[in-house]
């Protein structure tokens, strides 16, 4: 399972109930976050899941509502005591951008490795998250991403006596341990059934919509995604920055078959982002409008 936490929902400039943008995602007590608007920090104390396991920043682009925040996080998750590496993931760019900022958070007590995107679609293994990205639609260089959590199949006796594996050594192979039989190895995948559906969680802002859109999003848990106005009125100005609604949201979410969606990322301008909600409902239901430190806990599936 993962829990995932959307930090900040604003987009631009942050108002006194409504922090920049950053969603925040834990597995097994590990955290990686996208994209580090200001006062991220502060909501991310605010939340309570510490500082310290940041094991990847991933950031979509580099405009100032989105990265603004990163320094005095950098600083933050030093004091606690981080030692260990943090990578740091995004468009090409990416480790002259925080070089930058680290000017004014020059010493850290841990490494920094850098990951740069250069491809339309990007993969990277971190810790516990196994991450894609795909490049988006705005007006600079930016990436939407996916998080996805596999899952094993469940022990196939059929398989195990089929190999002439004896029974002792099932419990064996089921802990993941390796077996000897016969002068032969065997380890635990080769006792597996098929594997079982895992988890998704998607994540795109600041874009307009694409043709690739649903593919990459196929099948999500989870999709939060823009909608910097909730207004259809709002279409041309949407276009012109490079920015989708809420509408073009949902029916992203729906062509994609996604479970959930939760818009972010909110205009200043619009003070009270649920007022718009049908928007997007009357065309994807299960739609709901993101709030500061919104929270979910993602579980496997049982079939």
């Amino acid at each position: 399972m993962i829990d995932v936490a959307l930090l900040g929902t604003g987009g631009m400039m942050p108002l006194p109930d409504r922090f920049l943008t950053a969603l925040l995602v834990r597995k097994r007590g590990r955290l990686m976050l996208i994209d580090c608007g200001e006062g991220t920090q502060v909501t991310m104390k605010m939340l309570g899941w510490g500082f310290k396991n940041i094991d990847v920043i991933c950031f979509t682009h580099f405009h100032a509502d989105h990265i603004s925040g990163l320094p005095g996080l950098l600083l933050t998750i030093g004091n606690a005591e981080r030692r260990e590496p943090l990578t740091i993931a995004g468009p090409e760019g990416i480790k002259k951008i925080v070089e930058g900022l680290r000017q004014i958070a020059p010493e850290l007590p841990f490494d920094i490795n850098y990951i740069e995107f250069t491809k339309k679609y990007e993969k990277l293994d971190v810790s516990e998250f196994r991450i894609s990205a795909m490049q988006a639609d705005h007006r600079i260089t930016c990436y939407g991403y996916s998080l996805d959590i596999p899952r094993a199949g469940k022990f196939d006796p059929q398989k195990a006596e089929s190999l002439g594996l004896p029974k002792p050594t099932w419990s064996l192979l089921q802990k993941g341990e390796t077996v000897e039989h016969d002068g032969k190895s065997y380890t635990w995948d080769m006792v597996l059934g098929e594997p079982r559906k895992g988890i998704k969680l998607c994540y795109c802002t600041d874009t307009r919509p694409t043709e690739d859109m649903p593919q990459f999003f196929a099948d999500a848990d989870l999709l939060v995604y823009e909608g910097i106005y909730g207004d259809d009125e709002k279409y041309d100005k949407a276009v012109k920055h490079k920015h989708s609604l809420y509408s073009e949201a949902a029916r992203i979410a729906k062509a994609a078959g996604v479970k959930e969606l939760w818009l972010t990322h909110f205009s200043p301008a619009m003070t009270e982002p649920e007022e718009y909600l049908h928007t997007a409902a009357d065309i994807f239901p299960n739609t709901a409008v993101g709030t500061d430190r919104m929270t979910k806990t993602i579980r496997f599936e049982e079939r």
